[in-house]
């Protein structure tokens, strides 16, 4: 009888299990809500590994889905809290840790609702970790940065071209709205890819990894909310000048090329090329001169 092997990494789910786990409730993934299910455990491993997560962090974790990344998240972190917004996966989950993770259940925390309209959770975050539905993951990431300051750091699977806008920087032909939000919160980059048959059902396209770190937003006397409609006016209308992109905004094309100068920016550029804190500095100048 072969001994077991005490330093061999705890089991995670193959596409077997997978299959099994939603066939016993009778699940089958729906593109409303963005389901692909992780069916590789190697690929589990990697995510949870690129997350850096210190052994004494509670992880938060979006769309768990059947507990895939879920598992790995156990073995890594002090605690995990889970939000699931499918109520026929957030009842088989505790279960499904209990069989798999007996010992951790006492870590585990499930939240059944929708991630962008959870404000307050029974367990305080440090980190994000999550495999987000493509259609949700930007306003997903932005609010939960919002609402929880303790999220330190974290990692998300998203859209491969969805990663690439979030981890943009100025001058970059992806660099847009998301960008320049998410540079508000943390500082993020691309950490990877991840191919398609790794999930179940496949996508059609691949998915990127995006690794963040918080940071403080920019020194500004304007508000988190002043500075975002800066940035939706400038990217509204792309292809135009700053001076002509913001008049609406501003109320006309000399009250934008004021608080374009008062910022220090050109008003013959375009949004795509400046950054966080000059949005910042254009939102303080019309306030100033209000």
């Amino acid at each position: 009888m072969t001994e077991p092997n005490p330093a061999a990494p705890a089991p995670l789910f193959g596409a077997s299990d997978i299959r099994r786990l939603a066939g016993e409730i009778g699940v089958r993934p729906t593109k409303t809500l963005g389901q692909n299910f992780v069916i590789d455990g190697n690929t589990i491993r990697r995510i949870v590994s690129a997350a850096g997560i210190a052994a004494n962090e509670t992880v938060l974790e979006v769309g768990p889905g059947l507990g895939s990344l879920t598992l790995g998240l156990l073995d890594a972190a002090a605690a995990v809290v889970a939000v699931e917004i499918d109520p026929v996966l957030a009842a088989k989950l505790p279960a499904t840790v209990a069989e798999w993770r007996p010992a951790a259940v006492g870590n585990f925390h499930l939240v059944e609702a929708d991630a962008m309209k959870v404000t307050d959770l029974p367990v305080e975050p440090t980190s994000l970790v999550a495999n987000l539905p493509y259609n949700v993951a930007v306003p997903v990431v932005l609010h939960l940065l919002e609402h929880f300051p303790s999220l330190q750091h974290g990692l998300v699977m998203v859209q491969d071209e969805v990663a690439d806008r979030l981890a943009a920087g100025p001058g970059s032909k992806t660099y847009g709205v998301p960008s320049v939000k998410a540079a508000w919160y943390s500082q993020m980059r691309k950490a990877g890819v991840i191919g398609m048959n790794v999930f179940w059902p496949a996508p059609k396209i691949h998915s990127g990894l995006v690794a963040f770190t918080r940071r403080e937003p920019p020194a500004t006397s304007a508000t988190r909310q002043q500075v975002f409609a800066v940035i939706d006016a400038a990217f509204a209308q792309r292809r135009k000048t700053l001076r002509a992109a913001l008049s609406g905004w501003a109320g006309g094309g000399a009250e934008a090329e004021r608080c374009l100068l008062a910022a220090g920016v050109d008003p013959t550029a375009r949004g795509e090329v400046i950054d966080i804190a000059a949005f910042a500095r254009i939102a303080e100048a019309k306030e100033a001169g209000a």
